[in-house]
């Protein structure tokens, strides 16, 4: 990739020497990207650098193997959410995963998607209610996309797609009622709406936030947990005061 020029969302941002940052953009058709964006510390770039935010970036690089010289233009700033305690910490989170989780180079376009979907939802929704079911299901597709799907067509006991309500910690598979019979406890509760769509209500949602999270630490943040999941952490607890 010698040469791009294409929109992007800055997931995340990281000093480089005394002025400069590197900078981690995922784009519709490339993927997550790095590049070192000159003057990226100073007060003139910092607002554009935010995490959440959608820029026209320009890579420029001698060679594919070298890091690319990015420059950015703000085209859609989502700082004020920064200012919010429940936005910005599923904007911090939604950003570091998708920094941490993706390899750089290979494209997601249905990650790009859904991406952009959870942080419009998150922007224009008046209350978290209207975009907490939206991360649990980023999450998932995150999850899928990267190999390490969950199974919830139909039961891993029993067979048969009637009355899921478990995921089986071990299989990553659905688990009806009565195939968990007995096994409850060593089970994760799938929520309904993960199956019948809509938003679900808090209950489900932190049902939802637990099952992913669990498959997360599992299989994709296994090196990266103390940084990345701490915002995961941050957020889940915001939630739960919201709602209590």
């Amino acid at each position: 990739m010698p040469s791009l020029t294409t929109t992007a969302i800055v997931c995340a941002v990281r000093h480089h020497g005394e002025h400069g940052a590197i900078a981690r953009l995922l784009t519709p058709d490339h993927g997550l990207l790095p590049g070192y964006v000159r003057g990226g510390r100073s007060r003139a770039m910092r607002p554009v650098l935010m995490p959440g935010n959608v820029v026209k970036a320009d890579f420029r690089a001698r060679t594919d193997e070298q890091l690319a010289g990015l420059t950015v233009e703000l085209a859609h700033s989502r700082a004020p959410l920064h200012a919010e305690p429940l936005p910005a910490a599923a904007i911090d989170w939604s950003c570091a995963l998708t920094a941490a989780a993706l390899p750089e180079g290979t494209p997601y376009p249905a990650l790009h998607q859904a991406f952009s979907g959870l942080l419009d939802a998150v922007e224009a929704a008046p209350a978290a209610r209207g975009w907490a079911a939206a991360l649990v299901r980023y999450e998932l597709l995150l999850l899928a996309e990267l190999g390490f799907g969950l199974d919830l067509t139909r039961c891993a006991a029993l067979g048969g797609a009637d009355d899921l309500a478990f995921v089986s910690p071990r299989s990553a598979a659905a688990v009806s009622r009565a195939g968990a019979l007995g096994y409850e406890e060593r089970l994760l509760p799938l929520p309904p709406f993960l199956l019948a769509g809509g938003a679900g209500d808090w209950a489900q949602i932190i049902d939802g936030l637990r099952l992913t999270g669990f498959f997360l630490e599992r299989s994709i943040l296994t090196e990266r947990r103390s940084d990345v999941l701490a915002a995961r952490e941050r957020l889940v607890e915001r939630l739960k005061r919201a709602v209590a």
